[in-house]
This record gives structure tokens, C-alpha cells and sequence, in this order.
């Protein structure tokens, strides 16, 4: 039903429905057209373009489709480790990535900080981040705690490098809010680039696989994050060795 190019066409409003809509499924399925509207804050006229998208004709044909998904998931079967890294490689390497990484780690190298920040699985992938940057000579800081205080002299001329798999979490986001106020340059990693976190972000790397839930967890795979981490440490490490002055 929600495909990875479905969703990949969703406009902002579209992914803040659609976002809701995967964390209450088996509530709006009993809802009215005017009842999802009042709760997400957008139009009928939205959602109805959001059903036909989904090849509904209108908010009734979607809620049994809705349906019909959540009873074919209750028995779940988790995506193949196999299928979701050749769905990444096939769909996600398609894209020239070269250009925004070197913009990026040109960007990193230069920062006096590196920080990074994220919360659940992306708060432990953002000290693996931390910890394989700094193996490569960048030094960084991970911040896992998101009300964790942070003074202005301490992000002057930092990067600050966020991971979120929906780019909608609301202690990230307003994490971040406090960062660009303090002036740091804010580069993201999400799962799609209509999210309010890419909105927010000076640069944004998106990778789009499909999402996976297990109940409320999101248990999308991070198997592209870690690859995105690490090609950007790489390439940081690299444009370092250029600016490293010449032993005569």
C-alpha cells in the first residue's frame, strides 16, 4: 500500500499524514474524512488528494485498504536483511550522492566542532557517527540526552549532524531549532527529503527505503545510515590530507 515511490512523491503535508496515519493506523479506520483533518491539521481537500495518490477514490476506499494492510501486517514478516540493502544499493546508489558529500566534508573539515545529535536507534548510530569520525582525525562529540545544554561559544563555527529516520521527531527538531538560532550549520540524514528536519537543514542526505514498523517502533533499517557515515568520514579524512600543509 505505501510503496517507497508512493512515498517518495508525498508533498510536506503528504508526509505529515502520512506519518500520523502509520502511528494511529487502527484508530483511522473508525475516523471521518473532517475527524483526520481536525487531528493532523490539514484539509479534507489534502487528504482526499492523499487517498487517490494512494489509488483510493476517496477516504472510504482508503480506510479499507488501511484495513486490509493492518490485518495482512499483524503477522508480520520483517523484511530480509538482503532484500532492504539491495533495495538501498539499487535505489539509493542510483543517485549522485558525489557532489553533496564532498560539499559536505569540506564543510566538516573545516568546523572547529562536530557534533552530533539524534535520539533512540539514531542517538546510538549518532555516537557510532562521533566515534568513526574521530578514528579518522575529525574529532566529534555525540549529544545523546536532547535537553542536554548547549552555550553559543561551543557551537561557533560548528556542524552539527543529525540523524532521523521520519525528520519529524520533536525533541530533534527542537534540538536543532536551538542550534541554527546559535548558528551552527545543520546537515541531516533521513529517510526522505520532504521532512520538516531537511526543511530546517543547510544540507540534507535522504536515502528512502521502505519503513518498517513493529507496532510504534520504527524499525526501518539503518543499514544506509551507517554507509552515509561512513562515506562522509572518508571524504572528510580526504579534503583533511589535502589542507594538511607540505613537508619541504
Amino acid at each position: 500500500m505505501f510503496t517507497s515511490e508512493k512515498i517518495a512523491s508525498f508533498s510536506e503535508l503528504e508526509f505529515m499524514l502520512y506519518n500520523y496515519i502509520i502511528l494511529h493506523a487502527h484508530k483511522i479506520v473508525y475516523m471521518r474524512v473532517r475527524d483526520l483533518a481536525k487531528e493532523t491539521h490539514v484539509s479534507t481537500t489534502t487528504i482526499l488528494r492523499f487517498c487517490r495518490k494512494l489509488g483510493c477514490d476517496g477516504f472510504s476506499e482508503f480506510k479499507v485498504k488501511l484495513k486490509l494492510y493492518l490485518e495482512e501486517n499483524e503477522k508480520h514478516q520483517l523484511a530480509s536483511t538482503k532484500h532492504v540493502a539491495k533495495e538501498f544499493l539499487t535505489r539509493t546508489l542510483s543517485q549522485d550522492y558525489d557532489e553533496s558529500i564532498n560539499t559536505i566534508a569540506a564543510l566538516i573539515a573545516d568546523a572547529k566542532h562536530v557534533i552530533f545529535i539524534g535520539v533512540g536507534s539514531s542517538g546510538i548510530l549518532a555516537e557510532y557517527g562521533a566515534r568513526f569520525f574521530s578514528n579518522l582525525k575529525k574529532f566529534s562529540l555525540h549529544i545523546k540526552d536532547p535537553f542536554f545544554p548547549i552555550h553559543g561559544q561551543m557551537l561557533k563555527d560548528s556542524v552539527t549532524i543529525v540523524l532521523s529516520v521520519s525528520g519529524e521527531t520533536p525533541t530533534t527538531l527542537s534540538q536543532v531549532h536551538q542550534f541554527k538560532e546559535e548558528g551552527s550549520v545543520i546537515i541531516s540524514i533521513t529517510n526522505q527529503t520532504h521532512c520538516t528536519l531537511s526543511s530546517m537543514s543547510d544540507h540534507n542526505l535522504s536515502y528512502y527505503v521502505t519503513p518498517e514498523y513493529m507496532g510504534d517502533a520504527n524499525i526501518t533499517t539503518q543499514i544506509p545510515v551507517v554507509f552515509l557515515l561512513e562515506t562522509l568520514a572518508k571524504a572528510t579524512y580526504a579534503q583533511l590530507q589535502k589542507e594538511k600543509p607540505s613537508q619541504s
